[in-house]
């Protein structure tokens, strides 16, 4: 059968073309209101009940990539937010672009994802403290050297150190003393806490301590050797956090700070103990 010659509207969806009979159209008249849209080549549409194609995979070893970015926006989130404690797994989520339930591949709560930050910045800072160390030529280099890089490292990284020792999270997440083990020096005998690496922080401060004080091991009971190292490092402490919140007091140099502050729970001479930080100036 045959049609009238009509002016039409040709509509592109995706694999069909609709047509429109609009009106006859007159012998020589040519449609320039109403162009013909090209079929897309090659294209192939969806239909609103299609479902969408499944995700990729992701590429081998990305699954690491991830953890990596996880801890790191965590660490960023720990060290800059105005109440670290009120961090979520839903804002380290989002600061890295993913869903929240990305996180559960590789932890499996906020508890398990802030105690992997923590052990990175006490292994970190850990591991400052020992390189300074290992070119020490005697027991009060060592300890200079082991101060000097705890103090400077507070000073130049103040949000990790708040994560650490700034007490800004929720009791759950902080770092606490195995209530199996004790206090005191019975539980550094005991040796374990929940961040064991924190507590090594300290064992090792306090034998740098009694290794010049006591070198013998016969002036002080283990009782009196760690608080000897706990009252060092609350000092050094104290001088960071101070240090770090209020920087726009007229401060002395660091160092003339931290050479009084060793002299005076070693019993030696600031001057001495300056001579020797100017070697481990960092």
């Amino acid at each position: 059968m045959a049609f009238p010659l009509t002016e039409q509207v040709l509509v592109n969806m995706s694999e069909q073309v609709l047509v429109i009979d609009v009106k006859p159209l007159r012998a020589g008249k040519v449609n320039t209101r109403c162009p013909v849209i090209p079929p897309d080549p090659g294209g192939v549409g969806m239909s609103a009940g299609e479902p969408a194609p499944p995700r990729r995979r992701n590429p081998r070893g990305q699954g690491q990539v991830l953890k990596a970015q996880l801890v790191e926006a965590a660490a960023r989130l720990l060290a800059t937010l105005d109440q670290p404690e009120t961090l979520t797994l839903r804002q380290v989520a989002r600061e890295v672009g993913v869903a929240p339930a990305s996180i559960y591949s590789h932890f499996p709560d906020l508890g398990a994802l802030v105690d992997h930050v923590l052990r990175q910045r006490y292994d970190e800072l850990a591991r400052l403290m020992v390189q300074a160390a290992a070119a020490a030529t005697d027991p009060l280099d060592e300890l200079v050297a082991r101060c000097a890089a705890y103090v400077h490292w507070g000073v130049e990284q103040p949000g990790h150190y708040r994560t650490l020792f700034g007490g800004r999270m929720p009791a759950d997440l902080a770092p606490r003393p195995d209530s199996t083990a004790g206090t005191g020096p019975d539980a550094e005998q005991a040796g374990d806490s929940v961040h064991g690496a924190g507590a090594e922080l300290l064992e090792s401060l306090i034998a740098a301590l009694a290794a010049v004080t006591d070198p013998a091991g016969t002036r002080a009971t283990p009782e009196r050797r760690w608080q000897a190292g706990l009252l060092l490092w609350t000092a050094m402490h104290g001088l960071i956090s101070l240090y770090n919140d209020h920087g726009d007091l007229p401060w002395p140099p660091l160092d003339d700070l931290l050479a009084d502050l060793i002299g005076l729970h070693t019993a030696r001479s600031a001057q001495e103990i300056a001579d020797l930080l100017s070697d481990h100036s960092v």
